[in-house]
């Protein structure tokens, strides 16, 4: 039997970043994992910090009853508390755990917050670049993604934004530090934006959230820090997981919380407990909720990343390709240098010029920003230096190609 065509398509769209990591998987049994040099997912790879061992350990190792059966879908209850606190310094607000529904992961959070809210035909403004696996959580729920261009710099087009909303507008999805430019939107956009958004549901009666995709909050650089959005707009509602903080991808843990203003909270929050459980996650894994409750203020070493930007930025200087300064996250989006004597910027030509030279990149266009690639470095400076000359032999053979 076939397999559905919307999966069918979702999957063409979204198998960039995959197609790259399974195809340097290959590459690596052919040449030997020291020759290749695999920049295609952000998988992180900085060890988890010790406390989080300490704490699984004592945890694992308890013994009393019904610690591994079910609970709330919205989570434990303690849990929710200590999250509701962490939520609230972050983002300058007073909630408690009733706003607060623990997610496997925030790719799960995030599915749930648009299971929750979207009638079918239901738009999400995104903006791009942007992750690409937003357009098929939006298709999951039977809505429809909206996207605008950023501004040259990547900030949000608020402008835009405004322009390419109508009275199907649900959301704004949000992705501060974004993937994969790196981005973190100042203060004054999320400002802007939730007047935006404010003026659109005057006039249309209907007001559009703010979902913030918030994962890489705590991995910034150079005393930047993330503007808080709950306390920006009144519908907001910020989605967040351990993967990258706690370097706990594989563990699928997160959380969802609602801002203290949101229109009707209890039957959102009820909306989001229901649809944590019919979409088969029941609740969040129950041994990793109460780790992470304990881990608030834990964080990996963000100085690992940050060396690895520098040496990563020397590399491509070497090789004069230019990139976007990443404020946050762990991504080097870079513009693909104009080839030979037509110009020309093909970002997947390039990447298939740099997994000639055993490099491996994704091409913009799977972000939706074509003539741009992104690099993961959630990889150790050796890899990273190693690579320098093939960034610069790719390069130059690009530039004098005919």
């Amino acid at each position: 039997m076939p397999i559905a065509d919307a999966i069918r398509e979702a999957q063409s769209k979204s198998s960039w970043i995959r197609r790259m990591f399974e195809e340097g998987a290959q590459l690596k049994k052919r040449y030997g994992a020291d020759k290749v040099f695999d920049f295609s997912i952000g998988n992180p790879d900085v060890e988890p910090p010790a406390a989080f061992h300490e704490t699984l350990v004592r945890l694992a190792t308890e013994d009393a009853r019904g610690t591994h059966g079910y609970m709330a879908n919205a989570g434990y209850p303690a849990v929710r508390e200590a999250l509701a606190r962490k939520a609230s310094s972050d983002h300058g607000v007073t909630i408690d755990g009733s706003r607060v529904v623990m997610a496997v992961g925030a790719a799960g959070g995030l599915n749930t917050v648009l299971k929750a809210i979207l009638n079918p035909g239901d738009e999400v403004v995104v903006s791009r670049p942007y992750f690409v696996e937003y357009g098929a959580y939006i298709a999951n729920h039977g809505g429809r993604m909206v996207l605008v261009d950023s501004k040259d710099d990547f900030d949000l087009d608020v402008a835009a934004i405004a322009a390419a909303m109508s009275p199907r507008t649900a959301a704004f999805l949000l992705n501060s530090p974004n993937n994969p430019t790196g981005r973190v939107y100042p203060a004054s956009t999320i400002a802007a934006l939730a007047d935006a958004l404010r003026a659109h549901g005057k006039a249309c009666g209907r007001r559009p959230y703010i979902i913030a995709d918030e994962p890489y909050r705590e991995i910034v650089y150079n005393g930047i820090t993330v503007p808080p959005v709950l306390s920006a707009y009144e519908e907001s509602i910020v989605v967040t997981s351990y993967s990258k903080s706690l370097s706990l991808p594989g563990e699928r843990i997160g959380y969802i919380a609602v801002g203290p203003e949101a229109a009707e909270p209890e039957e959102l929050m009820g909306a989001l407990a229901f649809s944590t459980r019919v979409l088969g996650f029941v609740n969040a894994p129950a041994l990793m909720q109460r780790v992470v409750s304990e881990l608030t203020e834990a964080r990996v070493d963000v100085g690992i990343y940050a060396h690895r930007r520098d040496a990563f930025k020397s590399v491509l200087d070497g090789a004069r390709i230019e990139y976007a300064e990443p404020e946050g996250a762990f991504y080097l989006f870079c513009k693909v240098p104009p080839k030979g004597s037509d110009g020309s910027r093909d970002d997947v030509a390039f990447t298939m010029a740099l997994k000639d030279k055993l490099v491996l990149a994704v091409p913009g266009s799977g972000f939706g920003a074509p003539g741009w690639f992104r690099l993961s470095y959630c990889i150790d400076e050796k890899t990273i230096e190693a690579s320098r000359p093939a960034f610069k032999a790719a390069a130059d053979g690009w530039r004098s190609a005919r």
